[in-house]
């Protein structure tokens, strides 16, 4: 077995989270800014939560309210040097430098503008005032150094690009020029009107998403997260490879709490790396397990981080109905990573854990069940049809008597009471806290779909991929041509190649831009390049989703298998390889439910035949393209099994009948062969006996 790694502390393992996540590398600051910022981030939480219960102001106020308290205390917490953290140079107040006091100011104020003179606006879009430019440019400017502060430079270069591209459009080549932009129009344009800043994805932020990273927080501070491991570990740790399957389950079950891959990875890789190579898992592979099943933490419902409440505003369907539609693939992600678990623990002859290793399910549900109920009323209100805002407003209520009333059973009535204020206290603040830098994200994004409906590039870029798709369609066919019969047709060629094409870009995008930004990125733009090939919107939207959460695992930028790497003291590239071969359901899938929709359950060409042979295609192809992968079945693979178990994988996940059948023809062979060969070396050892 191989020596596991030594437990790392609390402060090792945030230390390791702040490497790896840029949206946690939070500043050392001194204790009067470090109360004035906690205060700012409690009232914001007070905030949210009492207009998630009682109401949300006006649209423009209630998301100008929230960037400009987050912008200011984005330039308090976060440093203009990540690597320079602890240090101030030149003229600071408060060990905070002048100049990010000043950027704290102006963000806020600027933010604070638009609400202020709303009820002039109507005379204003079209026609601004010189003090609008003024203040538009400002937030512009803020906003474009808190995200490079916050999440690094990607995001900011991309919306520099777009600014750019409206700026000189008449100068651009071919099919994207255009009449171009003076800067008052632009600033009009993203300041003024809600196409910009103040557009969807900032409002999706201030009014959906703040609530659920608020009860994630809450919901880890009762137990539930730790309720999560120990019952994955008592209902799944005795089988082999036991750690890693633990790993596997209790990532899907806090991926329903939370949608950070990097926390997840964190959290629970703390426990279960260290399980899984001191029984015997190679530490790059343990890393990679980690990782790959932390990522489906952000396509899990009902949270799936914050793109199921902007998929309900961009298509202006039920919030359940996307959580329903996202059932099937979440499943399929996180069997695929456990079906290669399970053939990668058989092939190393990997034990569980012994029944004494093993906590009982039975006392850890009799123990922690109280903090599952939030989770519990959450979801039944979601599904009953309440509003999100409403039904997150209602769990967090619920975790903080849950809270309350858990400290009090532990401490006593008075002390528990005080601890109790004190942690709702360093809930709320951690919990806003959480999402300074998705707020700056989300409004920055809003300049590059700001940009998309001002210069219609969207369309443009949708004519060339699909013309392109079109060519390489119509050679490939010809190629096909030698054959009997017709394989695929042109129009599916299309599709295929349409498909990839967008797959590759949300990938790359994905690997610099945080999977919020990346999916409402590639909405405007890949989205449109589906929609020209009559995929639904629910399916296109689906498709880049998937593919951008991918990113965190794909190497290079495979942040997500870096920090599983760096508890494992593993290789992070090595890492990241193998944690992309793990997920590689959640790459294949997406072309399943493309193909077939009714894999997503609510779509409107669902049918429950279609349904079954696409679902149970997938399953089988998982199971034959893992076999290959692992090079194991129930026992070791011939070299032509690992050849065709691929090609039968790809003929099963394709839903036809036909393709089906010979496929699971192909697999039922290879595990035909692989059971009569077990059987004879079975007798053989018991004859020599």
């Amino acid at each position: 077995m191989t020596e596991a790694p030594r437990q790392l502390s609390d402060a090792e393992l945030r230390a390791l989270e702040e490497e790896y996540d840029p949206e946690a590398r939070f500043r050392s600051v001194t204790r009067p800014v470090a109360i004035l910022a906690s205060v700012i981030l409690f009232i914001l939480s007070v905030y949210h939560f009492y207009t998630a219960g009682f109401g949300i102001p006006r649209a423009t106020t209630h998301r100008g309210l929230h960037m400009g308290v987050s912008l200011f205390v984005v330039f308090l917490t976060f440093s203009s040097l990540a690597r320079n953290r602890d240090k101030t140079d030149g003229f600071a107040i408060l060990g905070v430098p002048v100049l990010d006091w000043v950027f704290a100011f102006a963000g806020a104020i600027s933010a604070f503008y638009v609400p202020w003179i709303y009820d002039q606006l109507a005379f204003r879009v079209g026609n601004p005032l010189p003090i609008d430019i003024i203040m538009g440019t400002i937030l512009l400017v803020t906003l474009l150094e808190a995200v490079r502060r916050s999440m690094g430079w990607p995001l900011p270069v991309i919306a520099l690009l777009f600014i750019a591209y409206a700026y000189f459009g008449k100068s651009m080549p071919g099919i994207l020029v255009h009449p171009g932009a003076d800067w008052a129009n632009i600033i009009n344009h993203l300041y003024l009107t809600s196409q910009g800043i103040y557009g969807t994805a900032l409002g999706v932020i201030a009014t959906y998403v703040f609530h659920f990273v608020l009860f994630g927080v809450m919901a880890q501070k009762i137990g539930l997260g730790q309720l999560f491991i120990d019952l994955a570990t008592a209902l799944t740790g005795r089988f082999a490879g036991g750690p890693a399957k633990v790993s596997v389950v209790s990532s899907a079950m806090l991926g329903t709490i939370s949608g950070s891959s990097i926390a997840n990875t964190v959290t629970t890789g703390a426990l279960t790396i260290p399980a899984m190579i001191k029984i015997g898992f190679k530490r790059h592979f343990a890393a990679a397990v980690e990782a790959a099943s932390s990522t489906g933490g952000q396509i899990t419902p009902p949270v799936m981080g914050a793109v199921a409440f902007l998929m309900v505003e961009y298509l202006g369907i039920p919030l359940r109905t996307i959580l329903i539609a996202a059932i099937v693939p979440a499943f399929m992600h996180f069997f695929g990573v456990l079906v290669q678990v399970h053939l990668e623990a058989k092939r190393l002859g990997i034990r569980g854990l012994r029944a004494e290793e093993l906590p009982k399910a039975a006392k850890v549900l009799r123990e922690g069940w109280l903090s599952v109920i939030p989770l519990i009323l959450l979801v039944w209100m979601l599904m009953s049809g309440r509003t999100p805002f409403l039904s997150a407003f209602s769990a967090i209520s619920a975790c903080i008597v849950i809270y309350f009333i858990q400290r009090i059973v532990a401490s006593g009535v008075i002390e528990g009471i005080k601890e109790s204020v004190v942690g709702v206290f360093e809930g709320f603040v951690a919990g806003a806290r959480q999402s300074l830098a998705v707020t700056a994200a989300a409004a920055l994004v809003g300049v590059v779909i700001g940009i998309v409906t001002l210069t219609g590039v969207g369309f443009k870029i949708a004519f060339m991929v699909t013309s392109v798709a079109q060519q390489w369609a119509t050679s490939f066919h010809g190629l096909l041509a030698i054959l009997p019969f017709e394989l695929f047709s042109i129009e599916t060629l299309t599709l295929l190649f349409t498909l990839v094409m967008t797959a590759v870009v949300c990938v790359l995008m994905g690997c610099g831009v945080p999977t919020t930004a990346n999916y409402i990125i590639m909405v405007a733009v890949a989205a449109p390049v589906l929609g020209m090939m009559n995929v639904e919107p629910l399916v296109a939207h689906f498709f880049v989703f998937y593919f951008g959460v991918l990113a965190d695992v794909t190497p290079p930028v495979a942040l997500a298998a870096y920090a599983g790497a760096g508890i494992a003291g593993a290789n992070g590239f090595k890492a990241g390889n193998t944690a992309f071969r793990l997920s590689m359901g959640k790459a294949l899938v997406p072309f399943v439910f493309v193909f077939s929709p009714s894999l997503l359950l609510v779509t409107q060409s669902f049918t429950v035949p279609d349904f079954l042979l696409a679902f149970t295609g997938a399953v089988l192809g998982i199971i034959a393209l893992s076999a290959a992968i692992t090079n194991w079945l129930l026992g070791p693979l011939l070299k032509i099994e690992r050849v065709i178990l691929p090609i039968a994988a790809l003929m099963m996940i394709a839903p036809e009948l036909i393709s089906t059948l010979l496929g699971a023809a192909i697999l039922g062979a290879v595990i035909l062969r692989q059971y009569f060969v077990g059987m004879r070396m079975d007798a053989n050892r018991e004859a020599s006996r």
